[in-house]
């Protein structure tokens, strides 16, 4: 049960050494405070009385400790019979009595949702909003009262249920982490803007966890790259090889690539997931494919064919899946599948890229150059995507290893 009780905090001090009264609110285990604007000197308190006993106007401030500690109780009360306060933390009851007794104008505690959504408002890629979203989507399925919440109501306690929640629907430790560091960056928003102070993640950390293998062998995909597939396949395996000729490049990219964008036998971009500039020697396998489905908008005829690139690449990883020995079973004809690589997806050719660009020994500022990624300091990568010429002779030296057995 809540308790409400006057308390004279001692913690600061003005200049001229009084302390505030205040109203402190215990719930669940901790306490948060109403200043009541009353200043004594903290000699001329009775903390077990909760009464101030010197002073010639002891009497009208007592009195006003005293309203008010019954204005609140009374709304306590109130929201006790609702049954509301079983939720909230001290510092989400103090802010409810307060509007209780105050209205609407009172001072408000940060509210979480609001915050979160202002913070999906100041994203400026939609793919960025949609993740963020999404995660807003798990947080009201966990808790449907989450337009009620506050900041302080979002305990590592309560973080730790909803994941526990995500892993009914959700196994994998590192997607359930994607909605965690979500709310913790709406948190970090949040505390930047002085909205709280509050911070859960001091204590609950999160940890990633070490994912699957997702490269290829280079015999295996010399295996892939050259297996007789089914006549609709061909186009999937083609855009597959063609991800892996541009080291690795997203499928978001891949799609969005306009013709303008390949000129002088490079393709240049602004990456979706940095928004980086991205520059690639297109070599001549990876002209083929391109010269092999030319799009009427687009580089390639993908988003030609498809809505979007989400639905091209769900596609295109489902029948890379099938790839392998089919056989027919019964006199119906339903085909059944013996897939070479049951699990892989276009993020596979990207990791075979940079495990054979390693074998190799090209050097790991270069490799991750190729892929994209900041060398070390902002400097260093400044210098390294300067000098494309070692980006091109990577992909080239792994080329001519997978396709030619050319080391």
């Amino acid at each position: 049960m809540a308790k409400l009780k006057p308390y004279l905090d001692t913690r600061t001090l003005r200049p001229d050494g009084k302390a505030q009264v205040k109203i402190a609110v215990n719930h669940k285990g901790s306490s948060s405070y109403i200043p009541l604007g009353i200043y004594v000197e903290p000699g001329s308190w009775d903390a077990y009385s909760g009464k101030i006993t010197k002073g010639g106007n002891r009497a009208v401030m007592n009195a006003t400790i005293g309203r008010r500690i019954s204005e609140m109780e009374t709304a306590l009360l109130e929201l006790t019979q609702q049954g509301r306060i079983k939720l909230f933390s001290a510092a989400r009851l103090k802010d409810l009595l307060i509007k209780a007794v105050d209205g609407e104008d009172a001072p408000q505690l940060g509210i979480f949702v609001e915050r979160f959504r202002k913070f999906i408002g100041g994203k400026e890629k939609p793919r960025t909003r949609e993740i963020y979203e999404y995660t807003l989507s798990r947080l009201y399925k966990y808790c449907p009262q989450l337009d009620t919440l506050a900041f302080e109501d979002i305990t590592k306690d309560w973080l730790q249920g909803f994941d526990k929640f995500l892993a009914r629907t959700s196994p994998s430790r590192n997607a359930r982490n994607i909605h965690l560091r979500n709310i913790r960056a709406v948190f970090n928003d949040a505390i930047d803007d002085e909205v709280t102070q509050f911070y859960p993640f001091r204590k609950l950390k999160i940890r990633p966890e070490a994912t699957p293998k997702r490269s290829l062998p280079v015999e295996q995909l010399r295996t892939l790259f050259s297996y007789h597939v089914e006549p609709h396949q061909r186009q999937y395996l083609d855009m597959f090889k063609l991800i892996f000729c541009l080291m690795g490049i997203n499928i978001i990219d891949l799609c969005n690539l306009k013709p303008s964008d390949y000129a002088g036998g490079r393709i240049n971009y602004r990456r979706a997931k940095t928004g980086r500039l991205y520059d690639i020697k297109v070599e001549p396998e990876a002209a083929e494919i391109i010269a092999a489905y030319p799009g009427k908008g687009w580089l390639l005829d993908i988003l030609d064919r498809y809505a979007n690139y989400k639905d091209y690449a769900h596609r295109l990883n489902d029948n890379l899946r099938k790839i392998g020995e089919v056989r027919i079973a019964g006199q119906g004809g339903k085909k059944l599948h013996e897939p070479l690589f049951p699990q892989i997806t276009t993020y596979w050719a990207r990791h075979t890229w940079a495990t054979v660009a390693a074998s190799l020994d090209i050097p790991k500022e270069t490799i991750s150059a190729a892929l994209g990624h900041d060398i070390g300091s902002r400097v260093t990568s400044i210098y390294i995507d300067f000098d494309r010429r070692k980006v091109d002779e990577a992909n080239r030296r792994v080329l001519d290893w997978v396709f030619y057995g050319k080391r």
